[in-house]
């Protein structure tokens, strides 16, 4: 009898070991740092120290100032680290944050030195490592190991200092983002407005900064605590040294930290931060970081990305494994925690605020990348936190006055055009995502839609039926973009019953119609006459009409209505022809925008606008050239390698749409709750749903010159119209490839 119960538990514990996936070993944070040597493949990501929608971002600053490429403070192509800070963006193709950086030393500072202010140290990649969670690197002429960790709100630093070396920190509020001359004619792109280091005991700094720059007015909180004592300090602001003063007010704030050799080589350093106050950096510090034992830190953030990771499984090779999990790594880094662990977070009035039942408040929303792919692969992973994203743009809109377009450190910057909140709530609502006020979401999508702002001045969009050039600028792409989440507008009335907007915003979906010039097969610009704009170059990237784009990539952005596309190029045939010729066209005018990258013709995988156009061909009866081409982005334009994406990841966008075309499907139409099938990477794909289910995704004869699809079977139903809806997929159960 013994020995049976010790077999039935080898049996167990041998069941329970051969399942177990360690899903972060697959997780490389260096993908996406590098451009290669034609300078095309960049994710501008950064390798540092995160936790899923941490407010935290820690990692190290490979530039004295953080320029335009890479955005994220980091390029693997450099061997000089200059600090490390504990905000970045990831992807992003504009820069900010960079806030609060310290840097080990082991040198006693001067005040010359301090008020220059900058301390680079040559590293080598052989010396650096990262997973989710930690980043390590050796200082080359300081001799210093810095490890970093970090939680939602509080950045951990663990450096082992040589012995018989001095031991110095240097804190730089001063330290942020820089845009070169092209754009602010050499003068530093942010500003700051009023900073703080307050020298609380000889264990605790605390702080702040105001400063403006890409977002608006940011303020960031901070307190640092130190494992052992400060022996001396000094601060200086700019020129003014402020000696051994306990307080410095000021706009160029520095101080160097000195500590005793005798008590040690190991120092740890705990930073938390608020965007409300320096309460509430003090509240954030206590409730998530009162160890000084680093291994705590590291083991609660691997514990916390296994989760999230865990979320799907796939059966690849060691290649597609550490690509599909990277993708979801970048995923699941933002939209960002924006509300400290009591629930206060500052609005865009710039007022305090409650969330209730202290539920978490997000930003940074980049929606124009992200609503194509990324927010759909939220609702299907984590429709939880999806649910919280609509609740947090919802507020937004309601007190800023319409959804958010680019919402960064909780106020908009207003970066890009239409209003791409809308699809992510109309999927939401479509869905049936649970936990959210369906009215309120439509309420504010609707008045979104008729309150005129920046870049979307409505009475203008009523009166023509198109945005005309010379009343507003990339009006073509805003005619394509607008067109669109007006569909999206329409579908959520119609969900809801509201009828009377649902024919008014379905006939505004149709207004990409009037910008169509049949006599060359392009959506061109009109003015306010309904005459055409010359001269008309559908190769040229420098015409104002578009933005991050051409006439050939804005051609297909019409998600919306697929159908009516295809009659505006004159049925299946033309159609065929001119997609045909969009991947096979390799012709340019004048310079390419730098934005756009990852070519197959005119095709650019690098920039989102062509994300969905490869899925084109499943609507005239070639699926066949989808998967083709499917397959041929996946292998081209993604690598496990720091040169990894065609392009900018944009907050997880990018990789989002490597997640969805491996498995076989794509949220074609980002708003609709739908998906088109195309061709499935692995042999075995399973989505664990939240609801307790799973979603298995099988394809048992793939092979990788296997690419195209015979046959595809859901819960032993046969998919004739190669769609399927979100309440398909949670619904659970198997969707079935036979590959040929």
């Amino acid at each position: 009898m013994r020995n049976r119960i010790f077999l039935s538990l080898l049996l167990v514990y041998t069941a329970a070991m051969t399942h177990a996936t360690d899903y972060t070993t697959y997780v490389n944070p260096f993908i996406g740092t590098q451009t290669d040597e034609t300078g095309a493949l960049s994710g501008s990501t950064f390798p540092g120290a995160t936790m899923p929608q941490g407010m935290v971002q820690l990692s190290p600053e490979t530039e004295n100032y953080v320029t335009w490429d890479p955005c994220c403070g980091y390029d693997y192509n450099k061997d000089k680290i200059f600090g490390f800070t504990h905000t970045h963006l990831s992807g992003t193709g504009c820069t900010d944050l960079i806030d609060i950086s310290l840097m080990p030393l082991t040198e006693n500072i001067t005040p010359e030195q301090l008020k220059k202010g900058e301390f680079p140290q040559t590293f080598s990649h052989d010396s650096e490592s990262a997973r989710p969670g930690y980043y390590m690197v050796l200082l080359q002429e300081s001799g210093v190991k810095v490890e970093l960790s970090a939680t939602i709100r509080t950045g951990i630093h663990h450096y082992s200092f040589p012995s018989g070396k001095p031991q110095t920190v240097v804190l730089d509020l001063d330290r942020s983002t820089f845009r070169g001359e092209a754009y602010y004619t050499g003068r530093r792109a942010y500003q700051i407005i009023q900073s703080q280091i307050r020298i609380v005991d000889d264990y605790t700094i605390e702080g702040y900064r105001m400063i403006t720059g890409w977002a608006k007015l940011r303020k960031v909180y901070f307190r640092v605590e130190f494992s052992r004592p400060i022996k001396n300090h000094l601060i200086m602001d700019g020129e003014r040294n402020y000696g051994k003063s306990d307080i410095a007010n000021g706009r160029s704030l520095r101080s160097a930290l000195s500590f005793n050799t005798q008590e040690g080589n190991d120092l740890m350093i705990r930073v938390s931060i608020s965007p409300v106050d320096i309460e509430g950096a003090r509240r954030n510090m206590k409730a998530e970081a009162q160890s000084w034992d680093f291994d705590f830190y590291t083991r609660k953030a691997h514990d916390a990305w296994q989760k999230e990771l865990g979320r799907i499984d796939i059966e690849g090779t060691e290649e597609q494994k550490i690509i599909f999990y990277t993708g979801l790594y970048h995923v699941f880094i933002q939209p960002n925690t924006m509300s400290d662990v009591d629930g206060r977070y500052m609005d865009t009035n710039y007022e305090i605020k409650q969330m209730p039942d202290r539920q978490t408040y997000h930003s940074t929303f980049s929606l124009w990348d992200t609503f194509r792919a990324a927010h759909p692969l939220y609702y299907l992973l984590a429709p939880d936190i999806a649910a919280q994203f609509v609740k947090d743009m919802v507020i937004h809109y309601n007190t800023y006055g319409y959804l958010p377009i680019w919402d960064l450190w909780g106020q908009d910057n207003y970066c890009m055009i239409g209003n791409h909140a809308i699809p992510v709530l109309s999927y939401a609502i479509l869905a049936d995502i649970p936990e959210f006020d369906k009215e309120a979401a439509f309420q504010a999508m609707l008045m979104s839609s008729k309150r005129s702002h920046l870049n979307s001045p409505f009475e203008i969009w009523e009166k023509y039926g198109y945005m005309p050039q010379n009343l507003q600028n990339n009006s073509v792409s805003i005619t394509l973009e607008q067109a669109f989440d007006d569909w999206c507008v329409a579908a959520a009335a119609k969900k809801l019953g509201y009828i009377t907007d649902y024919e008014h915003f379905l006939k505004r979906s149709e207004y990409y119609r009037n910008l169509f010039d049949p006599s060359i097969g392009f959506f061109r610009p009109k003015d306010e006459n309904g005459q055409w704009i010359e001269p008309f170059d559908p190769l040229s990237y420098e015409q104002p009409c578009f933005i991050e784009g051409n006439a050939w990539q804005y051609l297909w952005f019409v998600p919306q209505n697929p159908e009516g596309l295809i009659e505006l190029l004159g049925g299946e045939r033309e159609f065929i022809k001119k997609l045909d010729e969009n991947f096979s066209l390799t012709a340019t005018s004048g310079e390419t925008n730098g934005n756009a990258s990852g070519f197959i013709g005119q095709y650019a995988h690098g920039n989102e606008p062509s994300h969905h156009t490869v899925y084109l061909y499943n609507f005239v009866g070639k699926p066949e050239c989808t998967q083709e081409l499917v397959d041929q982005v996946r292998s081209s334009f993604y690598r496990a390698s720091p040169c990894g994406y065609a392009g900018n990841d944009d907050c997880g966008q990018m990789s989002a749409w490597y997640i969805f075309s491996s498995l076989g499907l794509y949220p074609f139409n980002a708003g609709s709750a739908e998906y088109v099938i195309g061709t499935p990477l692995f042999k075995k794909a399973t989505i664990h749903l939240t609801n307790g289910k799973d979603f298995t995704i099988l394809a048992p004869n793939k092979t990788e010159k296997k690419i195209h699809v015979k046959r595809v079977i859901l819960n032993d139903k046969p998919i004739m119209n190669l769609k399927l809806t979100h309440q398909q997929i949670i619904t659970g159960g198997t969707l079935s490839f036979t590959m040929k």
